[in-house]
């Protein structure tokens, strides 16, 4: 049976955001309100313009809960008579404003460079100003009354969205599809309006959400001071501040207003908190899938050993899509014995890097892990705790620089592993972090743990990762592209840092690599991936008979290499994971392909003493002469 290591629920984002407290409480309150808005007005309209001279402030009483203005009416009836104005007045100046913001903060994209300077400049002068004394300006000029009180309202917070906006178009204009519109002759409206702004969309929503409340309150301000709603029109603001009159006299007739400000301004920011949230995954995945889950591509699984400290058998990694599912992992089976150095090699996009997440348990929703068995040191990973991976399993990214947080220091970034999952004092963990750095051949550790990765150079903020890994007492570290944007010698330097680890620690190693001569260099055996699956896995130094590895190996440059010869390539390019052929994924680009090929997919089966070939037209070939000679030395 396949165990589902990270199951994204079938259901509606939305319905799982509301199912969350602050989901529920705001769409409790954002129903109640917009219920009161629609249906106040017309039943109880009538009863809230009633005048009843005998009964004149009046205090709470059971036939007036919140008691009665200087003529007698129901100040409950009028409170909730009064949503609809109040809360339409909000929503008509949020969207003026958030209008009024996107065109500003657009407009120095399109605008010559000294008239974006001065309008970036007037921006930046109206921000500093707090938004309700900027409403109350405009409100001088806009004139007292409504519409002048929702122009101001508008104006007021239309310069933070201005901001915003060009804060955000600054972070995707340079981003490389916005360099390639330009190149190819994208004028700046359209550059805008297609590119920039659609990438920008959701976090505007968010804001506006929130701002939406914002607005309400400030509406409701300038009502209170007699320059908003005017009578006969009411407003919460114009009801709190004739029931702030008669305060001494009869203090709950300001209750109902001002619980009303308090309950709708908080539904909209709650609101603004669960689209958000909503936001956050939609971006990672815009729908979710349906139909089953595909399944797997046979593969002969090796027979664990009884020394096995990771075993894989049919592991699939999958992702949502409209109408179906993309599986850039399709059926993976490997072993790795204490002390093992495997490493993995293949093209970019392989699903190289999803494999070391997903038996590190690292694959995040929407994304699917299933594996027919997937242990780690004995147990299903499913099952096992954060805090025996945590100590047990290392894992060393691609980019360290990416991996710190580069606003704390090195030392207490190390020292956190320790604390957390091997609940040593603060002390005592920056103390095990110090011996960690100088395990990895850090110079000064005690005073490089003091510093912020910035200080370290790129070989240093490497080999710091490598010592958080070796922060518990690790069985496996899975070392994903550590030599990647390294010069040569810092690359040597990390290789030998990790074989001296694996002879330390007795730690197996899972080097993911794109250079196939290092990883035949420093491992015993290699996997070799395509489009997602494991097309050749035969120890260092054995024949290669997988054409798609025997390509690989012939793109090796050494020094033996002819000056005068072209570099050899692979032709074509390897298949994108939803467009994966039925047959050979390699065989649109394999010379020896058949007809076969193309129709049948080759199973990963046994080719000799520890190897296996997924191919129906395997052929001998050998690893490099620059691995053999190095080898050798």
């Amino acid at each position: 049976m396949r165990a589902r290591l990270s199951l994204g629920k079938r259901g509606s984002v939305w319905t799982t955001a509301v199912r969350t407290p602050v989901g529920a409480c705001s769409a409790v309150l954002l129903v109640l309100v917009i219920a009161l808005s629609v249906l106040a007005p017309l039943f109880w309209g009538d009863g809230a313009a009633v005048v009843d001279t005998d009964a004149i402030g009046q205090g709470a009483s059971a036939a007036h809960p919140f008691g009665t203005d200087a003529l007698g009416r129901d100040i409950f009836l009028r409170t909730l008579v009064a949503t609809r104005l109040s809360v339409g007045l909000a929503v008509l100046a949020t969207v003026i404003g958030v209008g009024a913001g996107v065109v500003l903060g657009s407009l120095p994209a399109v605008l010559p460079r000294w008239a974006a300077r001065l309008l970036t400049s007037a921006i930046d002068i109206a921000v500093a100003f707090p938004g309700l004394l900027l409403a109350l300006f405009f409100a001088v000029i806009f004139g007292v009354g409504t519409h002048g009180a929702v122009l101001a309202i508008a104006f007021a917070m239309a310069p933070a969205f201005a901001r915003l906006v060009q804060t955000l178009s600054a972070s995707v204009a340079g981003r490389d599809f916005i360099a390639a519109a330009r190149v190819s002759g994208v004028g700046r409206i359209r550059l805008l309006a297609r590119h920039v702004l659609p990438n920008i969309g959701e976090p505007l929503v968010v804001n506006a959400t929130i701002g939406a409340g914002s607005s309400l309150l400030a509406f409701a301000g300038l009502s209170f001071l007699g320059i908003g709603v005017q009578a006969p029109d009411y407003d919460w603001g114009r009801l709190l501040r004739e029931g702030l009159d008669g305060i001494y006299v009869t203090p709950v007739a300001a209750l109902a207003p001002a619980v009303a400000v308090v309950l709708a301004g908080l539904a909209f920011n709650l609101v603004g908190e669960t689209v958000a949230a909503v936001v956050g995954v939609r971006s990672r995945a815009a729908r979710r899938a349906s139909g089953p889950l595909p399944a797997p591509r046979p593969a002969v699984a090796e027979e664990p050993a009884d020394d096995a400290v990771l075993v894989v058998e049919n592991l699939q990694v999958a992702f949502p899509r409209a109408g179906g599912w993309t599986v850039p992992v399709r059926g993976l089976s490997f072993t790795v014995r204490a002390g093992e150095a495997i490493g993995v090699v293949g093209e970019s996009g392989s699903g190289k890097s999803l494999t070391a997440l997903a038996v590190s348990r690292l694959i995040e929703l929407p994304g699917v892990v299933t594996a027919d068995r997937l242990e780690f040191a004995g147990t299903p990973v499913e099952q096992a705790s954060d805090r025996d991976l945590g100590t047990a399993l290392a894992m060393v990214f691609q980019d360290p620089m990416t991996s710190f947080n580069p606003a704390r220091r090195v030392g207490r970034q190390l020292a956190e592993v320790s604390e957390q999952h091997h609940g040593l004092s603060r002390r005592a963990a920056f103390a095990r972090a110090i011996d960690r750095l100088t395990a990895v051949r850090i110079p000064a550790a005690a005073r490089r743990a003091r510093q912020y990765p910035h200080e370290f150079s790129g070989g240093m903020r490497q080999r710091a990762m490598i010592g958080m890994g070796l922060m518990g007492a690790p069985k496996l570290v899975i070392a994903d592209e550590p030599t990647t944007a390294l010069d040569v010698t810092v690359q040597r330097q990390v290789l030998r840092l990790l074989a001296r680890t694996r002879e330390a620690e007795g730690a197996a190693i899972l080097l993911i690599s794109h250079d196939i001569a290092v990883v035949s260099q420093t491992c015993d055996r290699m996997l070799v991936m395509y489009a997602g699956r494991i097309v050749e896995d035969l120890p260092t130094g054995s024949p290669a008979q997988h054409p798609y590895t025997r390509a690989l190996l012939a793109t090796t440059v050494d020094l033996d290499t002819t000056r005068d010869e072209p570099l050899a390539v692979i032709p074509g390019r390897p298949p994108e994971p939803d467009q994966v052929p039925d047959g050979c994924a390699f065989a649109p680009r394999c010379p020896l392909a058949s007809e076969r090929c193309r129709t049948e997919d080759p199973a990963l089966a046994r080719a000799g003493d520890g190897h296996r070939v997924a191919c129906w037209h395997p052929q001998v070939s050998v690893l490099s002469g620059r691995s053999r000679k190095e080898g050798a030395a």
